[in-house]
């Protein structure tokens, strides 16, 4: 019995050691920490806008800055011309002049495509005729046609009709108002505070060109801009503050300063009459102009109503762009030689347009106009890596690395609905005519 309650002790004891010990330690449990995934959005993107013929819908292509890679593709209506980024560039808006709509979709994700029309009584398009879009607000955007939606566009332009500017509801899609500007309107600006609306109105060649200014609370038209002459308009671009305009006359010849405020003009500065293209650096605070009879391009400073120019010579200079790091501004040109069209790039410094280098584009058969700003049209990406060259000739975007100025990628237009050059091969490209930098 002694040996029983001995060894029924020494069991209760050892489970006793046994519950202690477990007690006193716990085997470790590892929880692995996932650390904050990087956000797999593009970072910056660039939209290249591209005819197909006047029988068949273009393409609007979005562009990854960062991999330099289309990664989206957008169809959209017949003769494309123009884009609008909207609501902090998570719309996009294209004219589509010859069948009187406007696409709408997001750039990085273009399905579906929302059309809008500008003429649904027109029997035999163009009857409006769209040519731009702009907008600095959330809910409304504004395209400006050539026509005023009436049977029909072309004749109603020769009789010297008025144009129109359409405002479209961003939100539902559908237009919500209209209001009459000049002859031809061909570009316009909004400035930054929303209230007002820029529209140059080039006229029909008769030295009858205007600018419209345009209230955005209900689409009415302002008092004519005072102290103003006008022959034939054809860009208008916004300070960054929003308290002055600028007016690029291509019969004149001159860059004229309105003072949002007053409505009138304050400064005007001479850069030769066939001046067509003017592009607003809001690092620098300078207005760029091309003038390709002239060769040049004017940089003017915008800090005072002097507009004071710095020239540098560009040959047959078309389009502009400056990187928003405020360093350089590229310079496209088109040369005609025969059948085909050589096209370059020519980088300055912006601080005193001294020339860094050229880079060429090569050569393609003459497709487009020549020597406007369409044919090679350029936008910088927001983080200046990249600029980007639409060449409608060629068929392609090329995309130049600013960190050396060299030529990294010709990217190919979408295919167009024209046959190949030979049976069983590939179509050819459809041609780029407008590129746009998303933020």
């Amino acid at each position: 019995m002694k040996l029983l309650r001995a060894a029924r002790l020494s069991g209760v004891l050892l489970l006793l050691l046994i519950c202690t010990a477990c007690g006193d330690y716990y085997r470790p449990v590892a929880n692995p920490q996932v650390p904050i995934q990087p956000n797999p959005a593009v970072s910056h993107q660039v939209l290249v806008i591209s005819g197909n013929g006047t029988n068949n819908p273009g393409a609007s292509t979005t562009i990854d800055v960062s991999g330099d890679t289309a990664i989206s593709q957008a169809t959209v209506g017949l003769v494309p011309v123009s884009a609008a980024l909207v609501q902090s560039g998570t719309r996009v808006f294209v004219p589509n002049s010859l069948d009187d709509t406007v696409s709408t979709f997001s750039p990085g994700t273009p399905t579906p495509v929302t059309t809008i029309s500008l003429a649904p009584v027109c029997s035999a398009p163009p009857c409006a005729m769209p040519v731009f879009a702009a907008s600095t607000e959330l809910a409304t955007a504004y395209v400006a046609s050539v026509g005023d939606g009436k049977e029909n566009a072309q004749v109603h332009v020769a009789n010297g009709g008025n144009g129109m500017v359409s405002a479209i509801s961003i939100i539902n899609n559908v237009v919500t108002n209209t209001v009459a500007v000049g002859i031809n309107p061909v570009t316009m600006v909004e400035i930054p505070d929303g209230q007002t609306l820029y529209v140059a109105n080039q006229g029909n060649g008769a030295g009858n060109g205007s600018v419209t200014s345009i209230n955005t609370i209900d689409l009415s038209p302002n008092p004519p801009i005072a102290n103003a002459v006008w022959n034939s308009p054809v860009w208008v671009v916004s300070r960054s503050d929003g308290q002055r305009v600028y007016v690029l006359d291509k019969g004149a010849g001159s860059v004229s300063a309105i003072n949002t405020f007053s409505n009138a003009v304050v400064g005007s500065v001479a850069v030769g009459i066939g001046a067509g293209y003017m592009t607003y650096d809001p690092t620098l605070n300078r207005v760029y102009v091309t003038n390709p009879v002239a060769g040049q391009l004017f940089s003017l400073d915008a800090s005072t109503d002097a507009l004071t120019p710095t020239v540098a010579q560009v040959a047959n200079a078309v389009s502009a762009a400056a990187t928003p790091d405020g360093t350089r501004v590229y310079v496209s040109s088109a040369a005609v030689n025969g059948k085909n069209v050589s096209a370059q790039v020519t980088v300055l410094r912006t601080a005193d347009l001294s020339l860094k280098t050229t880079i060429s584009l090569g050569s393609a058969p003459v497709l487009c106009a020549t020597k406007t700003w369409s044919e090679l049209d350029l936008a910088a990406a927001a983080d200046s890596t990249r600029v980007y060259v639409g060449n409608c000739d060629a068929g392609n975007t090329a995309i130049i690395q600013t960190s050396n100025d060299t030529l990294v990628l010709k990217m190919p237009a979408p295919l167009s609905a024209l046959p190949p050059a030979t049976p069983g091969g590939t179509p050819p490209p459809q041609n780029p005519v407008f590129v746009l930098a998303g933020p």
